[in-house]
């Protein structure tokens, strides 16, 4: 295991520097923060709860939960969230986590495909926690997850190293259209993790290869991104999903930024192209108009982030306090907060 160590270690020096044994890990996120998330989004079980949409529970909420619980410094917190996501989700044969929980339905769950970023999210938490309090059996779990992940998900087709959204349903053997990706589920800082885990060149030109396509995807009046591309041809809106700009997009940015892609050009086409008056908002893709305007603190942080990295602006007031409301937004907000406390002090 030391090698793995030694490997995340340097993978991950940039991201998450880790302290020498005797002296404890700075939190990222502040105590008060962390609190109150737990206390709308965690329930004793170690289930994240996605309030906005069924109270459901699915792996993207749970690699978040870990990550930040990490970020926050709290070990505790984060034992609790991975004892969930390994007795309730890590139920397939490849060692993926099936996508979706459900309190609702008996049994909760139905669905047993995967999302390719909720396992990477996952994966990567694991990495960071373990590297940083010394837990190998937590290195290890990341580990396994990240070869399933190549072996299952990383693929190469239409010319490009590419994450496929899930094990099944995407692929040029699944779909008329495919391969079909989704360009919020590109976490760029998680990459160089997922390759000290499972060495393989395939994780430096999907890295590339993202990035490169990303730019290329300029549909509609805004020249946005769809949230499902098409790649059977020249990238465009995939068959069957709505032509939008939609709320998992929103993160794009912020995920550029965090994987430390301060492209001035692209970040400030994405965070005009997908704001109204300066606000986020989910956008139709053909019409070029918005479709919700989202005013929350937690979605404006990401163009908040944005105006830090390539501007220098200091963050709004309102971006500073942290007053949950609905999962997603505010996991986007402690995102957002941890990386500019990290990277960019100097715009709070």
């Amino acid at each position: 295991m030391r090698r793995w160590r030694a490997l995340l270690l340097a993978a991950t020096v940039a991201l998450a520097p880790v302290d020498p044994p005797a002296v404890a890990q700075q939190a990222m996120i502040n105590a008060g923060a962390w609190s109150a998330y737990k206390a709308k989004f965690l329930d004793a079980t170690g289930r994240i709860i996605d309030n906005g949409n069924g109270n459901i529970s699915h792996s993207e909420g749970q690699g978040y939960g870990m990550l930040l619980a990490y970020l926050a410094a709290s070990p505790a917190d984060f034992e609790q969230i991975w004892y969930f996501t390994r007795t309730e989700l890590l139920l397939r044969d490849d060692g993926l986590a099936v996508w979706k929980w459900d309190p609702n339905v008996k049994p909760h769950v139905t669905d047993t495909n995967n999302a390719s970023d909720g396992d990477m999210l996952i994966a990567y938490a694991l990495a960071l926690a373990g590297t940083a309090w010394k837990r190998n059996d937590y290195i290890l779990a990341a580990s396994r997850m990240a070869q399933a992940l190549l072996a299952e998900t990383v693929v190469h087709a239409a010319g490009h190293t590419l994450l496929l959204p899930g094990s099944e349903g995407f692929a040029t053997t699944d779909r008329e259209d495919g391969p079909v990706v989704n360009p919020s589920y590109w976490i760029y800082e998680a990459i160089p993790v997922m390759a000290a885990l499972a060495p393989s060149d395939a994780w430096q030109k999907l890295s590339e290869d993202s990035l490169t396509l990303l730019k290329t995807m300029q549909f509609g009046p805004r020249k946005l991104p769809a949230e499902w591309v098409s790649l059977s041809g020249q990238p465009q809106p995939a068959q069957g999903f709505d032509a939008e700009f939609a709320y998992n997009a929103i993160r794009i940015p912020l995920y550029l930024a965090r994987g430390g892609v301060t492209d001035k050009a692209l970040l400030t086409h994405l965070r005009e192209g997908m704001s109204q008056d300066g606000v986020p908002a989910t956008i139709d893709l053909t019409t070029g108009r918005p479709k919700t305007v989202l005013p929350d603190p937690g979605y404006r942080i990401v163009n908040d982030v944005v105006a830090c990295v390539v501007d220098g602006a200091k963050l709004p007031g309102s971006a500073l306090q942290f007053a949950p409301a609905l999962y997603y937004p505010s996991t986007l907000q402690l995102l957002g907060l941890a990386y500019i406390g990290e990277k960019h002090p100097e715009c709070l």
